[in-house]
């Protein structure tokens, strides 16, 4: 039988590759729906070769100028997932990828989560600002979550047929990005073109310099946290450039446990879909040079002092960490439109999370979506407002 199929986000990184496995393998699949912002011209192409039976376009205007080119190809197209929800989806599809990135896919993320048996969230924002809402939904309807996230999937993996009462440590790797040979010095002047290279991974603009920063780190720190409900302070990050090892677990009985794979998020996505199957990924021979040469490295806290930012974070979801995450948006983008230097994406950052009247927020959690939203909201002008100050 044809899983049932559908992926929010289908245009992104995340998305892409999730349709080029379902395009190698046409016959497992019935697509459901794809879904685009604006990126029309390429949900097209994506639509002529995986057929759907809907699409949905979240953009207003791109929506109401393109549909017509759907509607005759007896596509049906929608503005939003509710919509989509109400008029095609009958039964709960098998699978839906959640690759929206931003708090501007929270909303669909969660919504989704009652027209799927499982579901694969790619989406940072929404795992660490509202896991407690997903969560509660997850339970609520039955959905199965599988992370998806290169280090989280390996996470996931290592933790099979065992206790999370037997972790002694958790260690997630990353690259070091881009900067990662750097002097501080010559971060200073560090240029948005060279933040976004990722020497290892195919990524987009904010998610690089993420990288370079090491906050994604941080994130998928405290993703891992809320996900398998392990300490904060297990977990520890370690340099590895090659980018071969993606996590490893130490067990209190003395095991080590290490997941290893090329840097090539098809794997994770392929694992996710395929989960308990013999089915076959075509992916190179195990590279032994690299084996014998995994060069795994302590992080330097004095050149990404963002590793820091999670000595403020509790083992339980809240309002905080929208904070954490709105502020870095904005900041983020400030750099990436030469607004800001490097350097300062950090700075900033640590004067708006160390406010008192959002560090208090470490004690409240959100009780709905509009909490996070308008909060959000309010931090990124915050962190905008302050940006233009410090600037004069």
């Amino acid at each position: 039988m044809k899983k049932k199929i559908g992926i929010l986000g289908s245009t992104g990184s995340i998305g892409e590759n999730t349709v080029k496995i379902i395009q190698n393998n046409k016959k497992d699949f019935d697509v459901k729906f794809l879904s685009t912002n604006r990126n029309v011209k390429k949900l097209l192409k994506q639509s002529s070769i995986l057929k759907p039976k809907s699409v949905i376009i979240f953009d207003k205007k791109e929506f109401e100028k393109n549909k017509k080119q759907f509607i005759n190809k007896k596509i049906k197209v929608f503005n939003s997932f509710d919509e989509l929800k109400k008029n095609s989806l009958k039964k709960k599809v098998d699978y839906i990828m959640c690759s929206i990135t931003g708090l501007a896919g929270l909303d669909s993320t969660i919504n989704c989560i009652e027209a799927t048996k499982n579901i694969a969230i790619a989406n940072k924002e929404s795992i660490i600002c509202a896991w407690n809402l997903i969560e509660k939904k997850l339970t609520k309807n039955k959905t199965k979550f599988i992370p998806v996230d290169s280090e989280h999937f390996s996470i996931w993996s290592l933790l099979k047929n065992e206790s999370i009462n037997n972790v002694e440590k958790v260690f997630i790797t990353a690259s070091g990005g881009p900067f990662l040979n750097y002097k501080l010095s010559k971060l200073k002047n560090a240029k948005p073109k060279d933040a976004i290279k990722h020497p290892n991974w195919k990524m987009g603009k904010k998610i690089s310099v993420d990288s370079a920063t090491l906050m994604n780190k941080v994130f998928e720190v405290i993703e891992a946290q809320r996900i398998f409900k392990i300490d904060i302070n297990k977990f520890e990050i370690l340099i590895h450039p090659n980018s071969y090892i993606h996590s490893l677990v130490k067990f209190n009985n003395g095991q080590i446990k290490i997941l290893a794979h090329e840097a090539d998020m098809k794997i994770p996505i392929f694992n996710s879909i395929y989960q308990n199957t013999l089915k076959k990924i075509n992916t190179r021979n195990v590279n032994i040079n690299l084996l014998n040469n995994l060069k795994l490295m302590k992080i330097d806290s004095y050149k990404y002092p963002s590793t820091k930012i999670l000595n403020k974070i509790n083992n339980t979801n809240s309002l905080f960490e929208t904070v954490l995450i709105s502020s870095n948006d904005e900041l983020v983008d400030l750099y990436i439109q030469n607004k800001i230097k490097f350097l300062q994406i950090n700075k900033i950052l640590l004067k708006i999370l160390n406010n008192k009247k959002y560090s208090n927020l470490i004690k409240k959690k959100p009780k709905k979506l509009s909490d996070i939203i308008n909060l959000s909201e309010e931090v990124r002008l915050k962190t905008r407002n302050l940006c233009i100050k410090l600037l004069k």
